[in-house]
């Protein structure tokens, strides 16, 4: 099979994906064999593939967004045919008998793997998956779609329940950073009823974000109209998540929703007094990519999309670094 293979993180300026062959892998026991149609690129891929985040696997076959068809099982699974829509998502097994994994925070596993990291990925046009760990697509939505909510959409919708509003019904959130969870969080929440004020660093992106329906939208420094209930952080950038604190009101949250972030130098005391809150978010459970694909599939909740070649991948991840797009990028596999 055809693959884009990491075999030594570096700037993906100097093109560190190598488009070559690779066997097909084989499903063993509880495994399935996908044939891969789409597959979401990542800031995550980003952070794997220039060593930002420290090497599982190498080699290794990036990407987590997988929108593909089961082809083959192995002879112990149950609940998954030949045929079925499929997608695989970045938590790509856990151990299932941890202290998290016993408190339903399997994204907290001790011994999780992760796709495209730990694992080979989806950048390719098979992956082998096991078949608890793959979600069934509704049908309605698109693979190119699809793709994203895998991990965009899923880490999205797990910061938003994280911020409390969700259980609340009602509050002003701040999103920090536009992008590809940001613009599929904004959905989510206006369909909850929430007030949502979005805040980034391209002036562009202020008018996109309104257009998506946005209550307000202005840069990072901004002051919004009114202090916010809690916020979401989708930038990897420190000084982002101190302007935020600064614009949450008192008892309010924030929820850092990266999976990187460069260090914070100075978090002043006042900031966090009057019983604010700081919380990360690690990962996703299965729960959080079910509820997504049903709540994308009961409002019609659809990502912006660009699409590119599965050999054009570096192209893709270059994209994402420099031009910081909007909405998704998303491989389509031959």
């Amino acid at each position: 099979m055809k693959a884009m293979v990491l075999y030594k993180p570096m700037s993906v300026d100097e093109n560190p994906l190598v488009y070559t062959d690779v066997d097909v892998p084989k499903p063993e026991g509880k495994e399935v064999l996908i044939k891969i149609s789409k597959c979401g690129v990542c800031r995550t891929d980003l952070h794997i593939v220039e060593g930002e985040l420290p090497p599982r696997k190498l080699p290794v076959i990036p990407g987590h967004q997988i929108i593909g068809y089961v082809v083959d099982v192995g002879e112990n699974v149950e609940g998954v045919s030949k045929g079925d829509r499929v997608g695989l998502p970045w938590l790509y097994k856990s151990c299932g008998v941890c202290k998290y994994c016993r408190r339903g925070l399997e994204n907290l596993c001790e011994n999780a793997l992760f796709t495209g990291y730990s694992v080979d990925g989806g950048y390719a046009e098979y992956v082998v998956a096991s078949a608890d760990f793959v979600h069934k697509i509704p049908s309605g939505i698109a693979d190119e779609f699809a793709a994203p909510l895998m991990c965009a959409g899923a880490i999205g919708y797990r910061s938003l329940k994280l911020t409390g509003l969700v259980e609340r019904g009602e509050g002003v959130l701040g999103l920090f950073g536009y992008g590809a969870a940001a613009h599929l969080v904004l959905q989510i929440a206006k369909k909850l009823g929430l007030t949502v004020y979005v805040f980034t660093s391209s002036a562009w992106k202020i008018g996109k974000a309104l257009e998506n329906g946005a209550d307000w939208a202005g840069k990072t420094d901004d002051s919004p109209p009114k202090p916010l209930d809690a916020a979401i952080v989708y930038a990897p950038v420190s000084s982002v998540f101190i302007e935020a604190l600064k614009k949450v009101d008192r008892g309010g949250r924030v929820v850092l929703a990266e999976i990187y972030m460069s260090d914070v130098e100075k978090l002043p005391y006042s900031l966090l007094w009057h019983e604010r809150e700081v919380k990360s978010v690690a990962n996703v459970t299965r729960r959080d990519v079910a509820e997504v694909l049903q709540i994308a599939s009961k409002h019609r909740i659809r990502p912006e999309v660009r699409l590119y070649p599965l050999k054009n991948a570096n192209e893709a991840l270059k994209e994402l670094k420099h031009r910081n797009p909007l909405g998704q990028i998303v491989l389509d596999v031959p």
